[in-house]
């Protein structure tokens, strides 16, 4: 089986760690890598779409993911990104559509009434994709 592996990132911090794991994964792999950055929507139902970052804001997260995921081993590197309510669902969507067999995310130090609330992309998309997901600490 040819591997493909999508990293999904949403900040630089806790991101990080994700993308050093993927390219590091990728390169041992010899595998193709994306990086992939979900800007969130949260308007648009009555009034024009208002999404969570602005196209700098992504464009300099994505930048910043491909050149570390450069500097620690991948050769392959592409980057997305995906807009959308549903941030895990859009993971797992992007990731059937393009045939990844491996998602690589991080996870943020959410704790508390915060986790139970806003609850964990990274828990939803290790729990239903159809891949196997990597969450990198």
């Amino acid at each position: 089986m040819t591997e493909k592996i999508l990293c999904a990132i949403d900040d630089i911090e806790h991101s990080r760690v994700a993308v050093i794991h993927a390219a590091e994964l990728a390169a041992k792999l010899q595998a193709p890598l994306v990086i992939c950055s979900v800007n969130g929507l949260s308007g648009g139902l009555r009034g024009p779409p208002i999404y969570l970052h602005d196209e700098a804001e992504i464009k300099k997260l994505l930048d910043f993911a491909v050149e570390l995921a450069k500097s620690h081993g991948a050769k392959k590197v592409s980057e997305t990104e995906i807009k959308a309510r549903l941030v895990a669902s859009a993971v797992i969507q992007y990731a059937e559509q393009e045939g990844i067999t491996q998602i690589v995310v991080g996870t943020g130090d959410k704790r508390g009434l915060v986790r139970m609330v806003l609850g964990s992309v990274a828990g939803e998309i290790a729990a239903r994709a159809h891949c196997t997901v990597v969450v990198a600490r």
